[in-house]
């Protein structure tokens, strides 16, 4: 709810108008919601209630919420490369919702 909130403050009086409100609101966004945003289908979300409430839906509900427990659990595979270890660990991250950590 806070992003959606950020948002639309810096949005100004473009949050006004329902369409730039949709057509802005991926470029609030990145790593993990980005990726859920690209995902949508195209032309699938046109109105800002819709897309406000899938966001919610997908972030909020606690169906895709990871624990401090799954970032606990994470191993390197053996072939694979760290990059992409760090990003699946990062990936995992961005999914503990109630957890704060940075990147270091």
């Amino acid at each position: 709810m806070e992003h959606v909130n950020r948002f639309i403050i810096q949005c100004g009086v473009a949050a006004n108008r329902d369409e730039l409100r949709v057509r802005l609101f991926s470029s609030s966004l990145s790593g993990s919601a980005f990726t859920w945003f690209i995902s949508l289908p195209p032309n699938s979300v046109i109105i800002w209630a819709n897309l406000e409430k899938q966001f919610h839906k997908y972030f909020f509900s606690g169906v895709n919420e990871k624990k401090i427990t799954d970032l606990v659990r994470l191993r390197q595979c053996n072939d694979e490369s760290v990059e992409s270890f760090v990003q699946r660990l990062r990936d995992v991250k961005n999914k503990c919702y109630s957890l704060v950590l940075d990147d270091w």
